[in-house]
Formats: C-alpha cells, sequence, structure tokens
C-alpha cells in the first residue's frame, strides 16, 4: 500500500470519526442550527427585511410596534431591516478575519513543526514577539491610521489573530513528522515541502479548525467593537455601528442598541458552542 494511500485512509477514518462525535455533541449541534438559522438570515435578508435598511421612512425613535417590530432609529430607519442586513456583514467579516487568520497560522505553525531547527527557532521567535503585543490597540492603531473601510478591518484582525493557529498546527506538526507514513513518504523520495502540505497538513488541521471557529466569534466581537468607537466602516449597516448610534439614546429609546446588541451575542455563542463541541470532539481527553 502507497504513503498516500495509508495518508489518505487515515484521513476518511478520522473524518468518519469527527462526524459521528460531533453530531452526538448535543452543544455542538445547537450551535450548529443557530448558526445555519443565522447563514439563512444573510442569505434571505432582501426577502426577509421589510424595508431598505437605509430609508427614512418612519417616525425618530418609534417604539416597536406592527408596522416597525423593533422600532425605528434616531433617524426613522428600520431597526429590524437593519439588523437582518448587519447579519451579512458580521459574518463576512467574521468568517474572513478568521480564515486569514487560520491559513497564515497553518503553513507558519506546519512549517516552523516540520521543519524544525533553525527554522523553528526563528518562526518561534516569531510568534511570541506578536502574542506579546497588544492586538486590539494595535488593530485601534491601524484602522485609525489607514482608514475604517471593511476591507482593513478584516485584514487588520486576521494578521494579528494567527499566532494562536500558529502554536497548535506547530505542536501537530512535531508529532506528525515522525509518524510511519511520513517517514515513508522520505523513503519513497517525496520532497519536503510535498510531504508537508499532503500528509502534515491534512492530517494535523482538526485543532485549528477548532480554534479558527472560535476566532469567526472574537473577529465579529472585535469589528463590532471597532464600530461602537466609531472606528467601523460608516456605509455599512453594522451591528457595531447601530449600538454606537444608539448609545445616546439608550435611557429613552432602549431598543435600537438593543436589538442589534441582542444579534451579537445569538450569533457569538452559536460560533462558540460550536468551537468548544470541536475542542470536545478532537480532545481525546475532553471527549473521554
Amino acid at each position: 500500500m502507497s504513503t498516500a494511500t495509508i495518508s489518505t485512509n487515515l484521513t476518511k477514518r478520522r473524518l468518519r470519526e469527527f462526524a459521528g462525535a460531533f453530531m452526538r455533541n448535543r452543544q455542538a449541534v445547537i450551535g450548529l442550527s443557530l448558526l445555519t438559522f443565522i447563514l439563512l438570515v444573510a442569505i434571505l435578508a432582501p426577502v426577509l427585511a421589510p424595508y431598505d435598511p437605509y430609508a427614512l421612512i418612519g417616525n425618530l425613535l418609534e417604539a416597536p410596534s406592527k408596522a416597525h417590530p423593533m422600532g425605528t432609529d434616531n433617524l426613522g430607519r428600520d431597526v429590524l431591516s437593519r439588523v437582518i442586513y448587519g447579519t451579512r456583514v458580521s459574518l463576512l467579516i467574521g468568517t474572513i478575519a478568521a480564515a486569514l487568520s487560520g491559513i497564515l497560522g497553518t503553513s507558519i505553525g506546519a512549517t516552523a513543526g516540520f521543519f524544525g531547527g533553525k527554522t523553528d527557532a526563528i518562526l518561534s521567535e516569531v510568534i511570541d514577539i506578536v502574542l506579546m503585543i497588544p492586538t486590539f490597540f494595535l488593530i485601534l492603531i491601524v484602522v485609525a491610521l489607514m482608514g475604517s473601510n471593511m476591507l482593513n478591518v478584516m485584514v487588520v484582525i486576521g494578521l494579528t489573530s494567527w499566532p494562536g493557529n500558529a502554536r497548535l498546527m506547530r505542536s501537530q506538526a512535531l508529532s506528525l513528522r515522525t509518524r510511519t507514513f511520513v517517514q515513508a513518504a522520505r523513503a519513497t523520495g517525496e520532497s519536503e515541502w510535498r510531504i508537508l502540505f499532503r500528509y502534515i497538513i491534512p492530517n494535523g488541521i482538526f485543532p485549528v479548525v477548532s480554534n479558527t471557529t472560535m476566532q469567526v466569534a472574537t473577529a465579529i466581537l472585535t469589528e463590532a467593537s471597532l464600530s461602537f468607537l466609531g472606528l467601523g466602516d460608516p456605509n455599512l449597516v453594522s451591528w457595531g455601528q447601530m449600538i454606537f448610534n444608539g448609545r445616546t439614546y439608550i435611557s429613552s429609546a432602549w431598543w435600537v442598541a438593543a436589538f442589534p446588541g441582542i444579534a451579537i451575542v445569538i450569533t457569538v455563542a452559536a460560533f462558540y458552542m460550536i468551537g468548544d463541541g470541536l475542542n470536545k470532539v478532537l480532545n481525546p481527553k475532553l471527549r473521554s
């Protein structure tokens, strides 16, 4: 049996075991159900939203009513429609930022752990240096200097959150590089880079997937925090921006800030339940 076949069979077996264990984890299933609902809201936003989120269609700060179930904001815009459209922005920023973090962390961590030696020493120092930087304040500075458009927010969050994934992937690579199928691949003449991307990363990426899922929630909270401080993209309908706009009226018109805040809590809770469920499924100690 070839080395590639052994690695493929190992990956397929781990995927089957993972799927079965994941579906038996009640917390993960609840989180996945919530996330499915949130994704459907984002996809069907034009159908579900009763009004244009930018249209000034109601009285200023109108309380929740039959015409406006979540009331209107200080400009007369429908809060329900803005919450629905805000789902798209939050999910997009969270997903892309976390994906960038996962790709960077996986690549750097796998390279460090697999090659070892000076490569590992240098990359580990880089990881430690980035971990020591106060991330949120760095994001504040970069966004303030470069502008608060959505692209800058996604890139900055992704570029500052990868060290955790790198550490996880490095530990996986250190363990996998001594496995029999990796040694067999070397014996058959396969290059080190081919072994890294074909055998090490596919078989060691599962803990990174769990951590990256949680990072989606962190990225959503970071974007909401930036928007609340006035550093979000003013041209987009964002939950953080809605809270920022409604903070002045919290005592007289609580619904302007409360409903987007509830949406953030539900979305973050969904990702954390999925991430924690993945962690329990993928960690043998927690699973047992």
